[in-house]
Formats: structure tokens, sequence, C-alpha cells
């Protein structure tokens, strides 16, 4: 199976309602060779994906048919499937100490700002009441 082929059975979760994060959902679709099915939490079944109201809250989710990553996990994990040497390998540099701790504060700080980053909206706001 084709690396390209094998993308299709993933999946890409993220907050719909965040228009920061449907901004670099399509970016990415955009900039990358190969693209995950991209669905937004709000318009999907949790349950099926073992995930929660708060882990889609939090965290954007790479999902394949053997594992799950979260945030900058993964971005990484997106990378990792890609056709090309140079994206793979960046991929797997964002999973490897000590980047993947850099990785995992910057996801952290952009995720927790994202509402007051171009493209965000108060609807990005993690913190906003009744999401």
């Amino acid at each position: 199976m084709s690396r390209h082929s094998a993308i299709e059975s993933h999946v890409l979760v993220y907050d719909g309602d965040c228009a920061f994060c449907t901004l670099w959902v399509n970016r990415l679709r955009d900039w990358l060779p190969a693209f995950p099915e991209a669905k937004t939490s709000q318009s999907l079944s949790l349950e099926p994906y073992a995930l929660t109201q708060d882990d889609v809250e939090r965290y954007a989710w790479y999902i394949t048919p053997s594992h799950q990553y979260a945030g900058h996990l993964a971005t990484s994990a997106l990378l990792r499937a890609q056709p090309r040497f140079g994206l793979r390998l960046l991929g797997w540099l964002l999973a490897t100490w000590p980047i993947s701790w850099v990785a995992a504060g910057v996801y952290a700080f952009i995720a927790r700002y994202r509402h007051k980053l171009p493209g965000g909206t108060p609807s990005c706001d993690p913190a906003a009441p009744s999401r």
C-alpha cells in the first residue's frame, strides 16, 4: 500500500467553531501533498473514536487505524505520513526529544491564545463559556 493511499484511512479532527483552527487546516490541506479526511469535532460522534468533548476542545487529533495523536504529536503524525522525505523528517523531529518539549509548549501556547492570533475570533477562545 502506498503512503498516499494509507493516509486515506486517517482522520484529522479539529474544532470547527474555531476560525484559527479552520484557517490552518485549510492551509495545510493546500500545502501538503497528502491530506487525510478532516472532520470538525462538532460534526461527528466522538464515541467511535474514544474521544471526549474535553479531548477535542483541548487538542486537534490525528487518528489512524492503530493510533490516536493529540496536539503537536498530531502535527508530527500528519507530517510523517507525507510522501516527501523532508516533511517526514520534520515530523520525526517534532516527536523527538528535546524538540518535542518545545513543540508541545508552542502548541499549548497557540491553543491557549488562538483567539488572539491572526485568523482567530472570540469563538476560538478555549476559556469562553459553554462552547
